[in-house]
């Protein structure tokens, strides 16, 4: 990854900025989750409802621990053990947790990226990021930088180079209760 272009995501990430990123299947789009601005931002270039949620993606689950309410440990090393990777839980969420990154929700999505440019931008930030899909409501995730473009011409504030790893693929949504949540 360029450092360069790390350190001015990460600036602009500081700045409440936006950054475009590829993932596991589609390119998406984040922010530092504790500003509220950055996040109602977000949420207006997509067109989503803030009731919907985001997922918080980390390079390292202890990452995202202090997001989350206690977990027995059996169900903490069955989260673990499917990251990195394209898996998203539904877990407890601590009730501190912003209303903008959870949403009307009890639980938070949250995942551990195997993607290197994602990974690479959550090191570099230190924590956890937003990250969702970049895409208008209605309109199909981005596959590529250039139609992260064509959505938000000129409305984002930094976007790193990479492909792939599975387009068009999404994340797998899972629950504690075996439950496998299909993507809407």
């Amino acid at each position: 990854m360029n450092r360069w272009r790390l350190s001015l995501a990460r600036r602009a990430l500081e700045a409440g900025g936006i950054v475009a990123v590829p993932t596991e299947g589609v390119w998406g789009l984040s922010c530092d989750p504790l500003d509220g601005e950055a996040v109602m931002r977000l949420l207006e270039l997509k067109g989503r409802p803030e009731g919907k949620g985001l997922i918080l993606v980390a390079s390292d689950p202890e990452m995202i621990h202090p997001w989350l309410d206690d977990l027995p440990a059996e169900g903490w090393e069955r989260v673990t053990a499917s990251w990195p990777g394209p898996v998203t839980w539904l877990l407890p969420a601590r009730e501190e947790v912003p209303h903008w990154v959870r949403g009307a929700n009890p639980r938070l999505a949250v995942r551990v990226t195997a993607h290197p440019v994602m990974a690479a931008l959550c090191e570099a930030w230190g924590g956890a990021l937003v990250s969702t899909s970049a895409n208008p409501a209605g309109r199909p995730p981005a596959l590529d930088a250039l139609t992260v473009r064509r959505y938000f011409d000129g409305r984002i504030d930094a976007l790193l180079p990479g492909s792939l790893q599975r387009p068009g693929r999404p994340s797998e949504i899972r629950t504690l209760e075996g439950a496998i949540v299909r993507p809407g």
